[in-house]
């Protein structure tokens, strides 16, 4: 997958204040190495006394760990009661320290209270993992030659506060026509907002955009190539399907993940690890010969990205969420996906971009879509929130 950025760096110095409790902590104060078990100690404390959870955010932001951050950790604290903003923060720190050697001791947490099945089997878990890494190399393989329109909505936040969930407003829009022909995604840039932009590329009117969000992306996910590590998570439920939710990482040696920022030529390029989530939807017992916790539908149905980016690159903070749906392409029925939504930060410009396919048709060489400005996006978006899990689909 390839994410771009074209524009030109903007940088801002906050200072800020804590109010923890009986404690104010400064910016620079905030500066203090803090241990995983630090970190606990803390997060634990701000929701026993109810910190806001914007605060708690705005602290983690600038806190300094000297040691690894493991999702696991961030898992459970989400589970103790942290927010969002903080956990989205907790989130960041765990890219952040991916370099750092990890806590000298095992943490032993208690299980949180399960919200649906039991958890399955360790064999039932490597079950559902072999079924769904033989569907999505299949997939790569199979999707049919099709065309589409990728409708692009870009907002922007010009003060964007580290912790927060943004106060965005909409910059422009992008149709483009995008072309899966051959297992290759070419695209063709058609309007940019009411402007027709026949033979213009997306370099044109520059900004932030990304590619890959599919074949490619699932094919290097799961690509022996890539060396992937995978952990069964947790349960969870995606538009009231019962997923297995699988943490996954690709090391930066085994990755295809591409950043760019700035505009050619010199634009500044780098190959990143990442990690995320996958959520796979557990395979129904009622159909036929399919047993229980995997062998049948194991299907993606969600993913998301975090690359672990160095520090000293301008562009921080990426996350993509990528949901995908069944679509029809002809009289075949295909899971494609659906919607995305990509933001990240240059400095204290942070922007968002909400994407959605649509009028899918198979590919001949005289395909041709007709396009217009009205958002007709079938529902749900990729922003659907994750609901608790339970015992059915």
């Amino acid at each position: 997958m390839r994410l771009s950025l074209q524009r030109a760096t903007a940088y801002v110095c906050l200072a800020a204040v804590l109010l923890l409790g009986p404690i104010l902590i400064s910016r620079a104060q905030a500066q203090q190495s803090l241990s995983v078990t630090d970190l606990q100690e803390f997060i634990k404390s701000a929701i026993k006394q109810k910190n806001p959870d914007k605060e708690v955010a705005k602290f983690l932001a600038s806190a300094k760990m000297t040691e690894r951050l493991s999702p696991a950790v961030v898992e459970q604290l989400r589970s103790d009661g942290a927010g969002p903003l903080t956990v989205t923060a907790l989130t960041n720190l765990v890219t952040k320290t991916a370099s750092l050697n990890p806590a000298p001791t095992k943490m032993e947490f208690a299980k949180p209270a399960p919200t649906g099945p039991a958890e399955p089997s360790e064999g039932a878990k490597e079950k559902a993992l072999d079924a769904v890494r033989e569907w999505a190399l299949n997939y790569v393989k199979s999707l049919p030659d099709f065309i589409c329109m990728e409708d692009t909505h870009r907002y922007v936040d010009m003060h964007f506060e580290i912790g927060s969930e943004g106060s965005w407003s909409q910059s422009d829009r992008l149709i483009e026509k995008l072309t899966y022909f051959d297992h290759k995604e070419n695209y063709e840039l058609q309007m940019h907002n009411d402007t027709a932009m026949y033979g213009k590329t997306w370099e044109n009117v520059g900004g932030a955009i990304s590619r890959g969000e599919w074949a490619t992306l699932l094919g290097e996910i799961f690509s022996p190539a890539s060396h992937t590590s995978f952990h069964w998570e947790r349960w969870g439920n995606i538009r009231g399907h019962l997923t297995h939710v699988f943490q996954y990482s690709v090391a930066q040696q085994y990755s295809q993940e591409t950043i760019g920022y700035g505009d050619p030529p010199n634009a500044q390029r780098i190959t990143a690890g990442f990690h995320g989530e996958i959520h796979v939807e557990r395979g129904s017992s009622s159909e036929p010969d399919c047993v229980l916790d995997g062998g049948c539908s194991n299907v993606v149905v969600r993913i998301t990205v975090i690359p672990e980016i160095p520090p000293s690159f301008p562009l921080q903070d990426v996350n993509q969420q990528v949901d995908y749906d069944y679509q029809k392409i002809g009289t075949l029925t295909f899971l494609l996906p659906l919607a995305s939504t990509v933001t990240m930060r240059d400095g204290h410009i942070a922007t968002r971009n909400d994407i959605k396919w649509r009028m899918y048709s198979k590919y001949s060489a005289q395909s041709d879509i007709k396009y217009d400005t009205a958002d007709d996006t079938p529902a749900p978006d990729a922003k659907t929130k994750e609901q608790p899990a339970s015992s059915g689909k």
